[in-house]
């Protein structure tokens, strides 16, 4: 499983980002994802998720203004951060969800090296 993310950048207050996550190595389009975040010192925050229908999920914290999406053709994942805060400034991991998990418990079999988002004028 090999999962990479980019498009993470500096961005002022109120700017958008669109986060993308190349996956391989197993079949992505038969597979659940999510996008996490992690700042230093503290474990993975789930974010957002996308299931095989794309049917999708978020916390509370970011409903509304993030969107996340997927193309199975191109074997990725997106995600689409509008009216971005100081507060989002963490590193983005898209991630595989534990089968059976519930969204916001955010269990994750497998995630990536992440990337960086740092929100500040």
């Amino acid at each position: 499983v090999q999962l990479v993310e980019s498009g993470g950048e500096l961005v002022e207050p109120g700017g958008s980002l669109r986060l993308s996550c190349a996956a391989s190595g197993f079949t992505f389009s038969s597979t659940d994802m999510a996008w996490a975040r992690q700042v230093p010192g503290k474990g993975l925050d789930w974010l957002s998720g996308i299931n095989t229908r794309g049917v999708t999920y978020y916390t509370e914290a970011v409903k509304g203004r993030f969107t996340i999406s997927r193309d199975n053709a191109k074997n990725t994942v997106y995600l689409q951060m509008n009216n971005l805060k100081p507060e989002d400034t963490a590193v983005y991991k898209c991630a595989i969800p534990r089968k059976g998990s519930s969204w916001s418990r955010g269990i994750f079999d497998y995630w990536g090296q992440g990337t960086q988002v740092i929100v500040s004028s």
